[in-house]
């Protein structure tokens, strides 16, 4: 499916990535989960590991985040989490 998703990446004390990308990996506490365009709403819990963006320009973005929520809706990820380090 063509398009892209708004994806804002964002711990507690700063937004730590945020722009256009064409896919996000993450795992959930239900196990691994890729968001790509046009992904059906869902809001989930996070398990300690790493979030991996696909953005449409520039390297892929690698964080590890400490657990947390990741939310999806109308090509928008956001994913909020107590501690990212890329």
């Amino acid at each position: 499916m063509a398009g892209t998703i708004t994806v804002d990446l964002v711990a507690a004390d700063r937004v730590v990535w945020s722009g256009e990308a064409s896919t996000v990996s993450a795992r959930t506490v239900d196990g691994d989960l890729g968001v790509l365009p046009g992904h059906a709403p869902l809001l989930s819990l996070l398990a300690p590991s790493a979030v991996e963006i696909h953005p449409t320009e520039g390297a892929v973005v690698s964080a590890e985040v400490d657990g947390g929520f990741i939310s999806v809706a109308q090509d928008h990820v956001s994913i909020l989490a107590e501690h990212v380090t890329l």
